[in-house]
């Protein structure tokens, strides 16, 4: 193995327990986060934990839901490169290393994305020895295309915006052509749906423990490739009870509606039903007014004095100021609107994610700026309160019955078989035991990441 020179970064339980990790190693690497984010010693900080080994999140002031029922976050800022998307960029190639399908110094990475998956790529590669090359549409935040080239990365830019990565997948496959190259096809691969389901489904179920009656009662994702979504597998099974619901822009309803469109929401939306999403434990599909997620994160960031107004406490008002993006919003918005709908009370949970933080979004809200005429505090305020306290439960679609998961099989057939999967293997995904299967995998994944460190 040596010759190969692979950096064997942790094993899945090491990412979702940190506190198993070889003492030495988690202080070195946590003082790697902090001061030295390049040092491979940080693929042990792929963690949704902290130092005190408690899940990194927020309840949400009810004075900002205008709920009853407890909004957890869970916050992935706190990952290594700022995003929670290095779990399964990691997750994917690590396991191509120990399978010996993926060498260095040998294969080339690609990695399809609209922005949060190509930087956990890049900086994944970067820390593990690869050169990658990252494909996403060309219109999305400058601060991700910097970001991924100051990890090393090269940029192969395709037409479009945010809900047109059909065009990067299509650029993909023409590109693995060269046996070269090798895909962590984050839309495709199951190391994806392992990693979710497994680390951070689990992250959640901790992450409510003392909180309410310390059940989940809710969790809401909105998929871009709909990894993230796999923890609602998880915790399903702890809480048979809870429900999971998928968002999307309201201007591109695909799951909803089969609807197509452009919006603003960078990392979700992308026109398709991902391979690795499994629909049966969807739900509830929720739209959201892309607009409006751009507005709640001015709202959040810049609205210090508004949010007082309205009942937060300075400190919670400042604290969450630079912890989410777009999608962060988005999924709080679908929160707040699954609660109304489900009439959660005071003991009653909902969980959701932040994929990121504010830092990669500046000139998201600067485009917002230029658009609308006043952003003044009066403007702000009345954005908060019809964004958060007023957000309504239109536009929440029911799935749980057949014939919807049904429209989500033959959307998901439309999407896939052109790229090579048989009608077969996508029946397959109908029974639940075809997800039971892969997940099992972690078990296997964890012993040869184990004895080949």
């Amino acid at each position: 193995m040596a010759e190969r020179k692979i950096p064997l970064g942790p094993t899945y339980d090491e990412m979702l327990y940190p506190d198993t990790i070889d003492k030495n190693i988690r202080q070195k690497a946590l003082r790697a986060l902090k001061e030295d984010e390049l040092d491979p010693i940080n693929l042990f900080n792929i963690t949704w934990k902290d130092e005190n080994n408690q899940v990194r999140k927020i309840v949400l002031p009810k004075a900002l839901t205008g709920v009853d029922a407890n909004i957890i976050v869970m916050l992935g800022n706190g990952f290594p490169s700022g995003s929670h998307k290095v779990g399964p960029a990691y997750s994917t190639l690590i396991e191509g290393c120990v399978d010996g399908e993926i060498n260095p110094g040998v294969h080339t990475i690609l990695g399809p994305s609209t922005g949060n998956f190509g930087i956990g790529v890049s900086y994944i590669c970067r820390l593990m020895g690869y050169k990658a090359v990252v494909i996403m549409p060309d219109n999305m935040s400058r601060e991700r295309y910097e970001r991924i080239r100051k990890y090393g990365a090269e940029l192969e830019l395709t037409p479009g915006s945010e809900s047109d990565v059909i065009l990067t997948l299509e650029k993909t496959h023409e590109m693995m052509k060269n046996p070269k190259n090798k895909t962590l096809a984050q839309f495709e691969l199951l190391p994806n749906y392992r990693f979710h389901r497994y680390v951070t489904g689990n992250s959640a179920i901790e992450a409510v423990k003392g909180i309410g009656n310390g059940r989940i009662a809710c969790f809401t994702s909105a998929p871009g490739s709909a990894g993230t979504i796999a923890a609602g597998d998880e915790i399903k099974k702890a809480f048979p009870e809870a429900k999971v619901a998928a968002l999307e822009p309201y201007e591109c309803s695909t799951l909803a509606t089969g609807g197509v469109g452009q919006h603003r929401i960078e990392g979700i939306g992308d026109k398709m039903c991902t391979l690795i999403h499994n629909v049966l434990n969807t739900d509830f599909v929720v739209l959201i007014n892309d607009d409006d997620t751009i507005k709640g994160l001015k709202v959040i960031h810049d609205g210090i004095e508004i949010l007082k107004k309205m009942g937060v406490k300075e400190e919670d008002a400042l604290y969450m100021r630079n912890l989410f993006g777009p999608s962060g919003i988005c999924n709080i918005l679908g929160a707040i609107k699954m609660a109304k709908y489900l009439r959660l009370g005071p003991d009653d949970n909902v969980v959701t994610i932040a994929t990121d933080g504010f830092d990669r979004y500046h000139s998201v809200v600067e485009d917002l700026e230029r658009r609308y005429l006043e952003v003044k505090d009066f403007v702000l305020e009345r954005w908060a309160r019809d964004i958060f306290l007023r957000a309504s439960v239109d536009n929440i679609f029911d799935f749980r019955r057949k014939e919807a998961k049904e429209r989500l099989f033959l959307q998901k057939e439309k999407d896939w078989l052109k790229f090579g999967y048989t009608k077969e293997y996508l029946d397959s995904m109908k029974d639940m035991s075809f997800w039971d299967r892969e997940y099992e995998k972690i078990f296997e994944y964890n012993k040869k990441i184990m004895e080949l460190r």
